[in-house]
């Protein structure tokens, strides 16, 4: 924990020792080094020195303009000021030493303006340690010195320690500005602690109001980032809401926590809002980015052709991030050959632009690409990150390629000194889960050096439900429920596969247990564009004006079906009723709903697009493949897993899901 210590006098025994032989050297016999100079030796003013160095600095020549320092007798504080940005510009540690220490032998070690631009430069050069020494060491601290600590480290992930430096300036009675304000509530974002730092992050929210700062479009835009980060979407917009006044950074700030929070429709419309009320405001890549997202969450293809047109006229084309999320929001769109041709036309590609299309590759079950892919890259050169692994062990998942990402999983350690982390480990139990090797899946969680998180034990159940083994899911779950208590999906989960086992029982302990604790299972909806307009479908939606025209086209379409062959899958019904008031419960799918949607309201011919919020069950799984067949349509169904490509009475996951 980062101690404030009593100001001393600064002793930096461990800067390195600067150039003092040339201190002996005479001024007026000093000549600049460098291979191609021909300056003369010339005596200088101090005030020549002082522009010489200052003029070396912001031409980019910082080792000239050091070695020239120690023969300047008076240095100026600007002097001083653009040699420390020009070390921070050089990334150069070792000459910011040899500048701090010549800054305090010239008398400067107590300036607060000089102290904020040495903690801001080794900050830059993610040196916290010594940045924390400049402010340990310096007896007059103005509120710039402490922001300049709080910013350091906030931007540098010591945001515990930031806060702990912002509880007691409030203990001190150091008033807080804007910067004091901003800088803490980031910290809050980078702290590891959440349930701390979210009531950390309300209480400077409190100090903000009551000391009148609500009206600072800065301040109030990073709180609404901080809210965004913990899922508290209700208290971001209600931020956002009551700012009288608001800029790119505020629209772009609220429309990513819709987009990051399972919330894109309500982020398409934000979107929308913005580019009609506020004027000349021009969106840029970061919103561009939060707007692909939301459209890739709903499979809205015809609302990012658009968004793709708007960033090629305005020249956002070449922003790597910007590309990256147009790859995967053609993907999840259901049009994987447009983000290939995206990637294939990227002058540039960076790790995210290559991990975008191996994911692509993954949700499409297409896994033997996503590996051919993710060799192509490690032989060109470029080093795969944590989440290419990520990435292309989904991908291995969602094709039952157990041995090749067995291969790629050991890989990690010794052939790329990745050590795994627990979102890798709930890839490999999803992996080796899916397969029906739960026994293996089993010893790899029991194996792991870490306490196995709830990625991992939700991997685990998942795959429980999948093979229908009680005994395993009982384990997983125990886990889960200390792990997680308030997940009402775990629970969930836990009486499918009771109900899968005939344990009708067991089912109504886990719903008691369900209803004890106040939870209550996430509800079904689908979402489905038609004519550039997106529709929701919930499982029980009274208000749709369409639903008993819905209703009536499923039960038409399911007798019919039914003499063809079609078998409803009744087990996924978690209740003890009988066969046709289960099949009646089926119909009312917020999937099958958005399938009757499409089929009235979509063109003849026209492809049936459905992103779905939780995993497609079986039934809609079967429902569908029939009537693909039975309408002669194509449907794609992105669920919360995987990408379905109905056509002909098949389906692209092969039934492996």
């Amino acid at each position: 924990m980062f101690q404030i210590q009593t100001p001393q006098t600064l002793q930096l025994a461990y800067l390195p020792t600067p150039f003092n032989h040339q201190r002996h050297r005479d001024p007026a016999a000093f000549r600049l080094s460098s291979a191609s100079s021909t300056t003369p030796t010339v005596p200088f003013s101090t005030t020549n020195k002082n522009s010489l160095i200052q003029s070396l600095c912001k031409k980019g020549q910082l080792k000239r303009a050091i070695h020239l320092l120690p023969h300047e007798q008076n240095p100026t504080q600007h002097t001083f000021e653009l040699l420390i940005q020009s070390c921070a510009h050089h990334k150069s540690l070792s000459d910011a030493f040899t500048v701090h220490r010549n800054l305090i032998d010239n008398g400067f070690a107590e300036d607060p303006f000089l102290a904020t631009k040495l903690i801001n430069m080794y900050c830059e050069l993610d040196s916290i340690q010594h940045a924390r020494q400049v402010f340990d060491e310096i007896t007059h601290r103005t509120v710039y010195v402490w922001n300049a600590i709080l910013r350091a480290l906030s931007l540098l992930g010591y945001g515990e320690e930031a806060l702990s430096l912002y509880k007691r300036m409030n203990r001190i009675g150091m008033r807080s500005d804007r910067f004091t304000y901003t800088y803490a509530l980031k910290a809050c974002v980078v702290s590891e602690s959440v349930p701390f730092s979210l009531w950390r992050g309300k209480e400077i929210h409190a100090h903000v109001l009551r000391h009148g700062y609500e009206s600072h479009v800065h301040i109030m835009t990073t709180l609404v980032d901080m809210y965004a980060k913990f899922g508290c979407v209700k208290n971001a917009n209600l931020v956002f809401s009551s700012m009288p006044v608001k800029n790119l950074v505020s629209w772009s700030a609220m429309i990513a926590c819709f987009a990051k929070n399972g919330r894109p429709f309500e982020a398409l419309e934000l979107f929308r809002e913005m580019m009609l009320d506020s004027g000349d405001m021009l969106p840029n890549s970061v919103t561009m980015v939060s707007v692909l997202q939301a459209c890739a969450a709903l499979s809205a293809l015809e609302q990012g052709k658009l968004i793709h047109a708007y960033i090629l006229r305005k020249g956002l084309d070449s922003i790597l991030p910007v590309m990256s999320a147009l790859i995967t929001m053609y993907a999840r769109c259901g049009e994987l050959d447009l983000g290939e041709n995206v990637f294939n036309q990227m002058d540039k590609k960076d790790i995210v632009s290559w991990n975008s299309l191996i994911s692509s590759y993954g949700i499409h079950g297409l896994g033997t690409k996503a590996l051919t892919v993710f060799q192509e890259m490690v032989q060109l050169g470029i080093s795969p990150s944590p989440i290419s692994f990520i990435s292309v062990l989904g991908a291995c998942s969602h094709s039952g390629l157990v041995d090749e990402g067995k291969i790629l999983f050991d890989s990690m350690v010794k052939k790329h000194r990745i050590r795994p982390s627990t979102e890798h480990y709930a890839c490999m139990v999803d992996l080796l889960g899916r397969a029906n090797r739960l026994d293996e899946a089993a010893k790899l969680i029991a194996d792991m050096r870490d306490e196995p998180g709830p990625e991992v034990w939700g991997a685990l159940l998942g795959s429980c439900r999948i093979h229908c083994n009680v005994e395993l899911a009982e384990r997983a779950s125990r886990q889960l429920f200390e792990l997680e208590p308030m997940n009402a999906g775990n629970y969930v989960l836990l009486a499918d596969i009771y109900a899968e086992a005939k344990m009708w029982d067991e089912v109504k302990r886990v719903k008691k247990l369900l209803e004890a604790k106040g939870l209550q299972k996430l509800s079904g909806c689908s979402w489905i564009e038609v004519k550039r307009k997106i529709y929701s479908l919930k499982s029980v939606d009274e208000l749709n004006p369409q639903i008993e025209q819905l209703h009536a086209l499923l039960v038409k379409l399911s007798k019919e079906m039914m003499e063809k062959g079609y078998v409803p899958e009744t087990k996924v019904v978690l209740y003890d009723l009988d066969t046709d008031e289960k099949q009646r419960m089926l119909l009312g799918h917020s999937e099958k709903l958005a399938v009757a949607f499409g089929l009235i309201n979509c063109s003849k011919g026209e492809t049936i697009r459905i992103t779905k919020n939780l995993r497609l069950c079986e039934d809609c799984h079967s429902f569908t493949k029939f009537i693909s067949k039975f309408t002669n349509r194509e449907i794609l169904v992105r669920d919360i897993n995987r990408f379905h490509n109905f056509r002909d009475g098949e389906c692209s996951c092969r039934d492996y899901w």
